[in-house]
């Protein structure tokens, strides 16, 4: 009866440690934030977006938008 009792709570000590140990092991694993990522404004909702996220129409200087809606309402 003893011997049941013990693997019972060995069994119930792994099940709480095992998520606590896999947790640092997770964090190595994902990518590093992209540090050379900036916020821009968008000119028609002023919305701040993500530059790799957001819409640019036309080249260099071009302003940024938050969707292909604010791209078309913009008129300068």
């Amino acid at each position: 009866m003893r011997v049941v009792l013990l693997l019972i709570v060995v069994v119930v000590l792994i099940a709480l440690l095992l998520p606590l140990l896999r947790r640092p092991m997770l964090r190595a694993q994902r990518a590093p934030a992209r540090l050379d990522d900036e916020l821009v404004k968008d000119p028609v909702c002023q919305t701040y977006v993500v530059r790799s996220r957001a819409v640019s129409r036309g080249g260099d200087g071009a302003p940024y938008f938050c969707s292909t809606d604010c791209a078309r309402r913009y008129s300068g």
